[in-house]
């Protein structure tokens, strides 16, 4: 039994998290596994009703769920942060879902913008650290709105959480069926300090893999490559900002956030699921919105929970429903509603 909490959130949360519910229940009929699900209903409509984002009993509760599939968070009402912090990042960093996960692979039939580059060209994965650096929270301003105003953001970075960070990048590439290359993503030549520590720790943990194949890349030489010759990468990891930039470049070389998901993970406890896109306010009710991305989020966390020929399948469908139909993956582009491209899944899952 799969114990699934599912925040569908704001925006076109909703609708893209009931696609995901529809594929996840075609294949626990097809692959006969069970599982349960309860709705939590944090995001922008019930903060603006209590003041409330997370409390510390909810927080609680969510441990005892093997998963978290969440829609969007983000709300045109709520200033900026408010929600992003209050949720998001609590919810990683108190469920120490340290690892970021984002898989960036061209299916076919998606366009991509790289010019002569194809699903064979683009297929590879980030692993982001993703409780500690820039996004930790260090820092304060002094002498706010004055001309001699001062603004700290520090990075945190531990051995611990980097050593943590880079051994699970190692061994998910020695797993994954891939090219068994890891790539370190930094700029040692500035960030001496905080590199310093990814670099050399990177080279000692690189010491135990001797199958893989370590390289190291600045983070402007990885957009650059990433753009001209994304084919050369397989996984790459790297700390919480730089992770947070590439991952939505490759996002767009894989065809857009219509596609794109993530998931937050802590190995041993809850972690979660998710599509990349955002709550899309302006599309919210329309059912233009394209669901793929959710589905592709609930097949990582198929993948997570142990049902890997169910996510396999999933991906299958999800290939087929836009090698069949789909011939633009933008909001309102795609010659289907936002219910339609879910069933369509829901039939290739079936057959």
């Amino acid at each position: 039994m799969h114990r699934i909490a599912v925040v569908a959130g704001d925006g076109t949360g909703p609708e893209v998290i009931a696609e995901g519910l529809k594929v996840l229940d075609a294949a626990a009929r097809r692959f006969k596994f069970r599982y349960e699900t309860r709705a939590f209903d944090f995001g922008g409509e019930r903060y603006l009703k209590t003041g409330e984002t997370l409390l510390p009993n909810e927080i609680e509760e969510l441990r005892s769920f093997n998963a978290i599939f969440l829609g969007a968070i983000g709300h045109p009402k709520v200033k900026a942060g408010v929600l992003e912090q209050g949720i998001l990042l609590k919810l990683r960093f108190t469920l120490d879902q340290y690892i970021n996960l984002r898989p960036v692979k061209l299916l076919p039939g998606v366009e991509t913008p790289l010019k002569g580059k194809g699903p064979d060209d683009i297929d590879f994965v980030v692993v982001r650290e993703n409780t500690e650096g820039l996004y930790a929270g260090a820092g304060g301003t002094l002498r706010r709105g004055t001309p001699d105003e001062v603004a700290v953001q520090e990075s945190i970075n531990t051995r611990k959480g980097v050593e943590r960070c880079i051994r699970y990048a190692f061994d998910f590439c020695r797993k994954r069926a891939g090219k068994k290359k890891l790539t370190l993503c930094g700029k040692t030549n500035v960030l001496t300090y905080a590199f310093d520590l990814w670099e050399r720790t990177f080279n000692e943990v690189a010491a135990e893999y001797p199958d893989i194949e370590t390289n190291y890349a600045h983070v402007d030489a990885i957009c650059m490559w990433m753009v001209k010759n994304p084919e050369w990468f397989d996984v790459i990891v790297t700390d919480n900002m730089f992770g947070d930039i590439i991952t939505d470049l490759g996002a767009m070389i894989q065809g857009g956030m219509g596609i794109a998901a993530g998931g937050n993970i802590n190995p041993a406890g809850v972690s979660m699921f998710e599509p990349i896109g955002g709550s899309a306010p302006k599309y919210a009710g329309k059912g233009v919105i394209n669901p793929l991305a959710a589905i592709c989020a609930c097949q990582m966390m198929l993948d997570f929970l142990g049902e890997r020929e169910a996510a396999a399948k999933v991906e299958e469908a999800v290939a087929k429903t836009i090698k069949n139909h789909i011939k633009d993956m933008g909001a309102g582009r795609m010659g289907h509603t936002t219910g339609e491209v879910g069933d369509l899944v829901v039939k290739y899952l079936a057959e």
